[in-house]
């Protein structure tokens, strides 16, 4: 997540067109001064949780007028121990601010972000990758002082992301006049952002003509379920109230996972799809460890296992709410299908990879909703 060890690697074949720019014969945007190379760009107004000016990166292409945007994942904080990364509190990224050079994680970051995984149906594409810095998922409206109980300094904290992703916006509807497809996605807190801030991109980028999106291992998962504790305490921490307003029709903050179903009515010519593993030993811990006592791995694990259901049970009423639910991988917890690359993340019993199903949604072709049942043996 975000600084925390993800890494990626160049593997498999090209399963489906890559580069797909909907059939246009020529590149309709802009001339750019730099072609496949990262570039710097600095929204203006809008700062990362120490108050450091923020950063983001663009990628150009000159083979495609289709653009993915990338939310970069890292946890998250709502506390002092968890922002300021105390008593071993899992915190969130980048709580510093972005280096220059950050650029250089993105294809780490995402294979989505990859010119040369031949995997990626992204890899001819416009790129922007939107890095993480405010620890509130890439949604949060408000700058708090948390104390530090006076044995440490108090820290003032800016979970300004929501903002953030407004100036992002802005930036790319300006600078992309031509946009056939438009893909969000991310991981982890990525995943979160991307599926939370999509209805911000469809309607801020005027030019993009239709639009996916991938959230991998960011569920939100209806506020009946395990999930509640968590979506009440980032509601508080985060101000979430102030952006209801701006949310769809048919979301409520008393049942958050209403956001999948109000976005999938919003924009029925688009599709909307959702990754992660049933055996994700990460996001489950920052969606029920503190909230639930510390409960043991069986039991974090049986919750979630309960929440996905509830969650594939909501999907299954729109028909285009996508999923691709693995269930275990030996790498990373099982957090995150698209870590190092979309190896791994397969569901043998459908015969079917996540690289196959990924380029298939983008193209698309059919594709089947599909959760793999449990494989003895594995994280026993």
């Amino acid at each position: 997540m975000g600084r925390f060890g993800v890494f990626a690697c160049v593997v498999g074949s090209l399963v489906a067109a890559c580069g797909d720019n909907a059939g246009i014969d020529e590149i309709l945007n802009p001339p750019r001064d730099q072609y496949d190379t990262w570039k710097k760009v600095e929204p203006p107004g809008v700062v990362c949780g120490d108050g450091s000016q923020y950063k983001m990166f663009v990628n150009f292409s000159d083979k495609s007028d289709n653009l993915v945007v990338v939310f970069e994942p890292g946890g998250a904080c709502w506390d002092y121990d968890s922002c300021a990364g105390r008593n071993g509190i899992r915190g969130a990224a980048n709580p510093n601010g972005i280096p220059d050079d950050h650029w250089e994680l993105a294809p780490f970051i995402s294979p989505f972000l990859s010119r040369f995984d031949d995997t990626n149906p992204s890899r001819d594409w416009n790129m922007v990758y939107v890095p993480y810095c405010t620890g509130d998922v890439h949604t949060g409206a408000t700058t708090v002082t948390y104390s530090g109980g006076g044995t440490d300094p108090d820290l003032e904290f800016h979970h300004d992301g929501h903002a953030v992703v407004q100036q992002a916006v802005a930036w790319i509807d300006e600078n992309f006049t031509h946009v056939p497809k438009l893909l969000s996605t991310g991981c982890s807190a990525g995943g979160v952002g991307s599926l939370v801030n999509f209805r911000f991109l469809r309607h801020g980028v005027k030019a993009a003509e239709k639009a996916y999106l991938i959230n991998d291992s960011g569920p939100v998962f209806p506020s009946s379920g395990y999930s509640k504790p968590l979506h009440n305490m980032i509601r508080a921490a985060w101000n979430l109230d102030s952006l209801k307003a701006d949310m769809p029709e048919g979301f409520t903050l008393d049942d958050m996972g209403t956001i999948n179903t109000a976005l999938a009515d919003e924009f029925p010519g688009d599709r909307l799809a959702t990754t992660f593993f049933r055996r994700d030993y990460n996001f489950s811990l920052y969606s029920y460890e503190r909230f639930y006592s510390f409960p043991p791995k069986a039991e974090l694990m049986r919750m979630w296992d309960s929440d996905t259901q509830l969650l594939v049970q909501q999907y299954d009423t729109r028909d285009n709410l996508y999923y691709f639910i693995p269930y275990y991988r030996n790498i990373n917890d099982s957090h995150c299908t698209t870590v190092l690359n979309f190896a791994g993340s397969n569901i043998e019993e459908k015969g079917m990879t996540l690289a196959d199903w990924v380029n298939d949604f983008v193209a698309d072709k059919p594709v089947e909703s599909m959760i793999e049942a449990p494989v003895f043996g594995e994280d026993p």
